[in-house]
């Protein structure tokens, strides 16, 4: 696993994991509601934010929300994401776009606007739990050892896009080249040789392995489940979780994270319109 294109998935080893099985694909708003009818959980985007995580904000500003991509009309610099990402009040797994859109007719999209907390507690509901990293990437890679993408070398074989991507100019112009400007709903691109879709693109996928930059210097060959704690030089005061697969907005032009080996991270309590989860389950749990 891992990858030489980049310095967090530096180097490229070689690990042994157990038998598994996999969600064939990303947990569906569907799925993600029969949780919340069954238990009444609030995912953190709903929560009132507390104060003192937040000093020097009004507390008229602390409201409940998330994050959203809002694609600038013209070409914007490539260096500061608040050109295409905002806060936006109102924001959450049942209004992904903020609180004048819902999800009529999403029951098969992939469910978003979850950090992963909320996904770690569908997860213990389900009987399942979240992939390790080194999980994740063994059934994206599904026994082969491309370089360049986990489908294959040519991001477009025979012509054809094969993930939900971003094509055109990022960020503001999209040729919807693959069909969809956004979330796709699950199984709209072909299965991989383990018959599992969408691991990479559409939304970016939570593991439950905690972020270190320099973590695979030191991983252990078998069964790796991540390192004791977070660290990110960039934000060396946040702890984050690793997230894989890339998402609708990846492409070589920008985001590169979801060609073969690489890694993502977020803030474990953040989330945004183009993140969610799958769940997998030890062999030996089945009965």
């Amino acid at each position: 696993m891992g990858s030489n294109e980049f310095y967090d998935a530096m180097p490229v080893h070689e690990v042994t994991v157990n038998s598994f099985y996999m969600d064939v694909h990303e947990v569906t708003n569907a799925q993600f509601a029969k949780f919340i009818k069954a238990t009444g959980y609030v995912t953190v985007a709903e929560q009132k934010l507390n104060r003192v995580d937040y000093p020097g904000i009004p507390a008229a500003k602390l409201t409940p929300g998330s994050a959203v991509f809002l694609p600038p009309s013209h070409p914007v610099s490539l260096t500061d994401p608040t050109q295409w990402w905002k806060y936006i009040e109102g924001a959450s797994w049942k209004h992904p776009n903020g609180p004048k859109s819902n999800l009529y007719g999403k029951d098969n999209e992939p469910v978003v606007q979850v950090c992963c907390t909320d996904a770690l507690a569908y997860a213990k509901w389900a009987g399942k739990r979240l992939p390790t990293e080194a999980e994740w990437e063994y059934a994206a890679r599904a026994g082969g050892k491309f370089e360049n993408y986990y489908w294959g070398n040519a991001l477009k074989p025979n012509g054809k896009w094969v993930a939900n991507t971003f094509q055109g100019d990022f960020p503001f112009r999209n040729t919807v080249g693959d069909g969809y400007a956004g979330v796709a709903p699950v199984k709209s691109f072909p299965a991989n040789a383990y018959g599992i879709y969408d691991l990479e693109g559409n939304v970016w996928e939570w593991c439950s392995d905690l972020y270190r930059f320099d973590f695979y210097k030191n991983s252990p060959s078998i069964n790796p489940k991540g390192p004791k704690d977070s660290y990110d030089p960039d934000e060396p005061d946040v702890e984050q979780h690793v997230q894989r697969g890339g998402s609708f907005l990846c492409s070589d032009d920008y985001c590169m994270r979801y060609k073969a080996g690489s890694r993502g991270k977020g803030e474990t309590n953040s989330a945004g319109n183009n993140l969610g989860f799958r769940c997998v389950k030890d062999v030996y749990q089945l009965k």
